[in-house]
């Protein structure tokens, strides 16, 4: 059924990956590090082809294979070429986001290139910038691409810059950058445009609508969804970039996904709609409720009219999303505070599971970021980060009312 355009994002999570070769119902779990050849004429034909499905699992394995497809074909829902044909893109499936994101710059960029990108990224992002791509002579600028005309500056003032790259909602202020803006400048400068997608999922945001060449993804995240297994993939629109430039730095660098991780990851993409949209709804009671408490400063929502990036998240999102975070008065020790209270919401780094997830980003998934430097981004001492879950609104909200009391 692979390749059939459906009407539905459920039915295109259900139905996009078909085994194609033992006619099973559910993706089999191809635990094989290498596959046979029936003949050396077969061999030769599995490595001319730039499918390398059936050679080595680090390079490709089917389990993976029927994960990327799924993938791609929810990142391309409904979207068209310009000449009206269905959108197709190619997408690799790797151990971790980081592995995912690790090949999308370094199949891209070489030493003497530049990476535009802006303030509040993941840490991770942060230290894979600056420890790796700005060890091996690749410079970083950052600025505030909320701004068009700071883009623009940027962009005139350092013609290296080869690609411009936005993580949308960012982690962990929530700040969003206009997606279809970005790309439009950055195109007319001839810059390639990257998007990490992890916190939106392509239920919530689809930035291949606006051009943009390559979207990236944590996988252990919202997209399998319940905490079970690490990932991270890489689509690109260029076809054979994908299958060869891509993919070779891919496969050289050893970040292949395990064919376990990626059956856990297809399981959960069957429920991404039905999770999201409980999610979703969660997070905007949550919002609403720390907006009105008298020992919050403030709230980082864009479900909130208050929130400065309010107009661009309804531009480019379906629903404002299940991240926030929020400002404790009182700072480093009443996050501590607050965050040792908790009883049901669970005290955690990472985000996207079933469960209600808090961290606190100072000391956890920003700690290896300078003070002055998460300061300046927005990502204060007492900053608390919240990954809402499934769980019935009542229990959540009489959790944080008991830990705030």
């Amino acid at each position: 059924m692979s390749g059939k355009q459906f009407s539905g994002i459920s039915s295109t999570a259900m139905h996009s990956a078909t085994d194609e070769h033992n006619y099973s119902h559910i993706t089999p779990i191809y635990a094989t590090s290498t596959f046979v050849f029936d003949t050396a004429d077969q061999g030769m034909e599995r490595f001319e082809s730039t499918d390398k499905e059936f050679i080595y699992s680090r390079w490709s394995n089917p389990t993976f294979k029927a994960a990327e497809q799924t993938i791609a074909a929810l990142e391309a829902f409904g979207l068209t070429n310009a000449d009206g044909s269905p959108l197709e893109l190619k997408a690799l499936l790797h151990a971790s986001g980081q592995a995912a994101m690790a090949t999308m710059f370094l199949s891209n960029l070489q030493a003497g290139d530049a990476v535009l990108s802006h303030y509040s990224l993941y840490g991770g992002t942060y230290e894979l910038m600056h420890k790796v791509l700005g060890q091996n002579g690749i410079t970083i600028y950052i600025a505030d691409l909320r701004n068009a005309a700071t883009l623009k500056a940027e962009l005139k003032a350092h013609p290296e810059i080869k690609l411009v790259h936005i993580e949308t909602p960012a982690n962990p202020t929530i700040q969003c950058i206009d997606i279809e803006t970005t790309a439009n400048i950055a195109k007319q400068y001839g810059k390639i445009v990257t998007v990490d997608n992890t916190f939106a999922t392509p239920y919530l945001q689809q930035p291949f609508r606006y051009d943009v060449d390559f979207v990236f993804h944590s996988t252990t995240k919202f997209l399998n969804g319940h905490g079970t297994a690490i990932g991270g993939v890489l689509l690109g629109r260029d076809i054979q970039f994908m299958k060869t430039k891509a993919w070779k730095w891919h496969a050289l660098l050893g970040g292949n996904a395990n064919p376990f991780d990626a059956y856990l990851l297809i399981s959960g993409m069957k429920t991404l709609e039905v999770r999201m949209d409980r999610h979703c709804h969660n997070a905007m009671e949550v919002a609403s409720y720390l907006e009105q408490h008298p020992n919050i400063e403030h709230v980082n929502y864009v479900g909130l009219p208050s929130h400065p990036d309010y107009h661009t998240a309804m531009k480019q999102m379906r629903h404002p999303g299940p991240m926030l975070s929020f400002e404790l008065k009182g700072g480093l020790e009443a996050g501590k505070q607050f965050i040792n209270k908790l009883q049901m919401c669970v005290r955690a780094v990472s985000l996207g599971t079933v469960d209600t997830l808090i961290s606190h980003p100072a000391s956890m998934t920003h700690y290896s970021v300078p003070r002055e430097e998460r300061i300046r981004f927005g990502i204060t001492d007492g900053l608390i980060r919240m990954s809402v879950g499934i769980e019935n609104i009542a229990d959540i909200l009489s959790d944080l009312e008991q830990a705030l009391s």
